[in-house]
């Protein structure tokens, strides 16, 4: 009996535990019938999905593929091998570690091989779009090695050239003077694109190694709408669930002569048994990015951002750098309204199906837990059918919302119309009970 087919697999799967499988139910409801707008997320294939749920959760198997530490890897060795080729082909790389279990093991399992502990890091502020695991306090990376942050340029007002984007400028001199032993590019939170090139120079010049967390564009680095950093940087760190649309964990890319250091860094440097039922849907994930129509959705994402900043700007939003070149949108409140924080808007604009969250803006007045902005993306709502048009209407219903936040009223009307809306693009139709088939390989109209 195959789950995806089943119309009810929840009830059936744990009749054991209605109560775990009614939560399961409510969320695959929840998914359906609103907005998923969280740029870290995605939908996954129904493929991801039974990969992700299979046998292979069952086996232990710590080690590498041909070195296991026990019996009965055969089918789990070639597995992962099949896991490791693919990635290794969809981004061009030499070699691939598909056992990182999220993007910021990946990182940290990086750091340790590339670096020794009190080593100095160059990378992005967390309040103008950086990582924790990019030098934050509350991170175990910033315990380890001394990071050292830069930042993007000064909003200007100018419509044309808005500024808010990475000051190259303070990079170079950040990195002549601190003289760091690693340079990391890539972000949470920035809507334009990152040019691996400058990064690649400014490194070469101080005699830096250069690594590229990749994270958040992957997806689009596979569908060709983001410059690729493989081959440029010496390691490239991913994600597997944000714009590739894989199970939720992360990769590591690099060049040869790093292979051993990254693989002994993963394990046993940090992490122990593999989960190989994720590595086989990550393996899943890797194919699905090689067809021609992952291309076709990748490019449909930045359209769809892109038509959403128009809307956005429309509704009287700033945009942070003036628009977005990605997946991904940062808006500043304080335009539309000077008193709501992000924190109010993701709340009411939960409240009304529509499901974001509140993020620092570059200067923030206020704390990380307020903040002035909020973040948005098209990955999933893309995945699920949804183009330009939609993305029109959906600007409309978040100004609606964030206008009338008190009226109850109207907070219940907008959740009806989102609900109306996602009726015509369910993204798991055998698992709602929708007409239709399986989720969509890439994106309806334009």
């Amino acid at each position: 009996m195959n789950p995806l087919a089943d119309p009810t697999p929840f009830a059936g799967w744990l009749a054991e535990d209605p109560q775990i499988a009614g939560l399961i139910e409510a969320e695959t409801q929840r998914q359906s019938s609103t907005l998923q707008l969280i740029a870290s997320e995605n939908f996954t294939s129904t493929a991801v999905l039974a990969a992700s749920g299979s046998v292979l959760t069952n086996k232990y198997a710590e080690g590498y593929p041909g070195r296991r530490y026990y019996g009965g890897n055969s089918v789990i060795d070639e597995v992962e091998e099949l896991a490791r080729e693919r990635a290794k082909a969809l981004f061009g790389a030499e070699h691939a570690n598909v056992q990182p279990h999220a993007g910021a093991n990946a990182n940290l399992a990086a750091y340790q091989a590339l670096l020794e502990p009190g080593d100095t890091i160059l990378a992005m502020r967390l309040d103008h779009g950086g990582h924790l695991t990019h030098g934050s306090p509350a991170s175990i990376t910033s315990k380890i090695w001394r990071f050292v942050a830069y930042g993007v340029t000064p909003a200007t007002g100018d419509a044309e050239h808005p500024g808010e984007v990475i000051d190259f400028d303070q990079v170079a001199d950040l990195a002549a003077s601190e003289r760091p032993k690693l340079i990391v590019a890539g972000s949470t939170a920035y809507a334009r694109v990152i040019d691996p090139v400058p990064f690649r120079q400014i490194a070469d010049s101080v005699g830096a190694l250069f690594l590229f967390d990749a994270a958040h564009p992957a997806g689009l680095i596979a569908g060709g709408v983001h410059p690729s950093p493989v081959g440029i940087a010496d390691v490239v760190t991913l994600t597997t669930h944000k714009t590739l649309r894989g199970p939720r964990g992360g990769a590591i890319l690099c060049g040869a002569e790093w292979a051993k250091k990254i693989d002994s860094s993963v394990f046993p440097g940090l992490q122990g048994g593999p989960l190989e039922h994720v590595v086989a849907a990550k393996a899943v994930a890797f194919a699905e990015a090689f067809r021609p129509e992952f291309s076709v959705y990748a490019h449909a994402v930045v359209e769809n951002a892109r038509a959403l900043a128009v809307g956005l700007a429309a509704e009287g939003f700033r945009l942070v750098s003036g628009g977005t070149d990605n997946h991904l949108l940062l808006v500043d409140l304080r335009p539309f309204d000077a008193e709501l924080t992000g924190k109010e808007a993701q709340e009411v604009l939960d409240r009304a199906g529509i499901t974001c969250n509140r993020n620092t803006i570059p200067d923030d007045p206020r704390s990380p837990f307020v903040t002035s902005g909020l973040r948005l993306g098209t990955a999933a709502q893309t995945t699920a059918g949804m183009g330009t048009a939609e993305m029109a209407r959906i600007a409309t219903l978040i100004g609606r919302t964030l206008r009338h936040r008190t009226d109850a009223g109207e907070l219940a009307t907008v959740r009806s119309e989102v609900a109306e809306l996602c009726a015509g693009f369910p993204p798991y139709p055998s698992l709602t009970g929708a007409a239709g088939g399986p989720v969509p390989a890439h994106a309806g109209s334009g």
